[in-house]
């Protein structure tokens, strides 16, 4: 494929099958978002592959999140299965990484910065594509939680934590929905 055909082809992913994705097949890929237009060279983008201990840690706090959705009155019952859905779902995933954004400089500077990890971001997702690999880009309150930049080693200081790929070989794949340029684009005098 192209860049124009992976640019229209590329899904977000939801439902991967069980093949793991390698640690050099996961290199070649981010490798990609090093390559991302970044005012200033200042390469605010880093990278954490969750490992099995790590995904499984978080897999019990998404768990727990979810649980804590549960209605005041849902029995036990309830609440163990709703546990275990979101633990379930965290585990489904066969490769998870977080992705986050050195912040540092003036806001100015802050702006630029995510702005280039989310280049970076769409970088790695159009190289997945064309690779055969999938991706969903995840967040939610488990990226933001004190826990979880603790476990990942991110310093809240100086990192900001944008969300998590969800990474491996597709099971299924979405159709696609856009609405028409023109609904999205005005033109001024």
């Amino acid at each position: 494929m192209d860049v124009l055909d992976v640019l229209k082809a590329r899904r977000t992913i939801f439902k991967f099958n069980s093949r793991p994705v390698s640690g050099e097949m996961l290199k070649r890929i981010f490798e990609f978002g090093l390559w991302a237009p970044n005012h200033h060279v200042t390469e605010p983008w880093r990278f954490v592959v969750l490992g099995e201990e790590t995904k499984q840690t978080l897999a019990r706090r998404y768990g727990d999140i979810q649980e804590g959705k549960a209605s005041e009155k849902a029995d036990e019952s309830s609440r163990k299965k709703l546990w275990q859905a979101g633990y379930d779902k965290f585990m489904s995933k066969p490769a998870v990484i977080a992705v986050s954004c050195v912040q540092e400089g003036d806001e100015q500077q802050r702006r630029e910065d995510y702005a280039a990890v989310c280049c970076a971001m769409q970088n790695v997702q159009l190289a997945a594509w064309e690779l055969g690999v999938g991706m969903q880009w995840s967040t939610g309150p488990i990226t933001m939680q004190k826990e979880t930049y603790e476990l990942l080693g991110v310093n809240p200081d100086r990192e900001y934590i944008i969300g998590f790929f969800y990474t491996g070989y597709p099971s299924e794949i979405p159709t696609p929905r856009r609405k028409p340029l023109d609904d999205v684009m005005r033109w001024t005098a």
